[in-house]
C-alpha cells in the first residue's frame, strides 16, 4: 500500500510556493502621505510622482488626487505611510497637518484595491531594516519612531513622552532646532538616542527624517537613514513575507 502520510505536507508546500510566487509578482503602489506633499511610486519601477497636500486635503480629496496622479499606472495593492497613529490598517486619528475626515476612512473601498496602512515612521523603518533589533528615529517637524525586532514591526509614540522640562519632540524636533540652535539640538539628539538605546536595547539605531542632514556626526550605534527607504518600506509591507505587521 502506498504511504500517503507525507502527501498533505507536499501539497501544503506546493500551495505555499504558489502563494509566495503570487505575492512576489504583485505590483505595489507605495504612497507617502505628508503635510506638504503626497508622493507615490510603483514597485515595478516608475518615476516618483507627487501632489501638493496641506491643511485643506481631506482623505476623500487625497483619494481623488491619487487616482488622477496614477491614472495611467497598473498596480495590484497599495501601501500607505500615514502621519499619525494607525489601527487595523486605518487611520486612528486625523493628522495634525492635513484636513479632516481621515480617521477610520475606508481606503480599500475608495481605491478598489487591497490597502495596508502603517505609520509613516514605521514604513521608513521597514525600508531601513536589515536584521535583529532596530530602533528608528525620524528627525523632522516632530520625532517619528518605530521598532523592528526580529521582523516584528512595532510603531512607537515616543515624541510626547516627558523629557527634561518638556518632551522629546520639544528638544529634537523642529521647535528644538529653531528655538535652541543647531549646537544644543545636536547635543539633545545624542542624549535622546543614548537614553532610548538604554531603555529599548536595540542592536542598532537608524536616524532618518528631513533633519538628519543637520547632523555632522552620529551617536554611538547609529546609522544614517535615507528618505528613499520610505518607498522601499512600502514595497516590503506587501512583498516581504517575513515581516509581521
Amino acid at each position: 500500500m502506498t504511504d500517503m502520510t507525507e502527501a498533505p505536507d507536499a501539497t501544503q508546500a506546493g500551495e505555499h510556493g504558489k502563494e509566495a510566487a503570487a505575492s512576489a509578482s504583485r505590483i505595489v503602489l507605495a504612497v507617502d502621505i505628508g503635510g506638504s506633499h503626497v508622493k507615490a511610486e510603483l514597485s515595478s519601477g516608475s518615476e516618483r510622482r507627487s501632489v501638493v497636500s496641506g491643511r485643506e486635503m481631506t482623505a476623500a480629496k487625497m483619494v481623488a488626487a491619487l487616482k488622477d496622479l496614477t491614472a495611467d499606472w497598473h498596480y495590484d495593492v497599495v501601501a500607505m505611510g500615514y502621519p499619525g497613529p494607525v489601527s487595523a490598517h486605518r487611520a486612528a486619528a486625523d493628522p495634525f497637518n492635513l484636513g479632516p475626515g481621515w480617521k477610520g476612512y475606508d481606503f480599500e473601498q475608495a481605491l478598489g484595491k487591497p490597502v495596508r496602512m502603517v505609520n509613516d515612521a514605521l514604513m521608513q523603518a521597514i525600508g531601513s531594516y536589515e536584521a535583529g533589533r532596530m530602533l528608528f528615529l525620524g528627525l523632522g517637524t516632530g520625532l517619528g519612531s518605530a521598532l523592528v525586532a526580529d521582523n516584528v514591526c512595532l510603531p512607537l509614540e515616543l515624541a510626547h513622552m516627558p523629557y527634561r522640562k518638556k518632551t522629546f519632540e520639544d528638544y529634537v524636533g523642529e521647535r528644538g532646532l529653531e528655538g535652541r540652535g543647531k549646537s544644543k539640538w545636536r547635543k539633545s539628539v545624542f542624549d535622546v538616542a543614548d537614553r532610548l538605546s538604554a531603555a529599548l536595547l536595540p542592536d542598532y539605531i537608524v536616524i532618518g527624517g528631513g533633519n538628519i542632514e543637520k547632523l555632522k556626526d552620529l551617536p554611538p550605534k547609529c546609522r544614517r537613514g535615507n528618505n528613499e527607504n520610505a518607498f522601499r518600506g512600502g514595497f516590503r509591507v506587501w512583498l516581504d513575507e517575513s515581516l509581521r505587521l
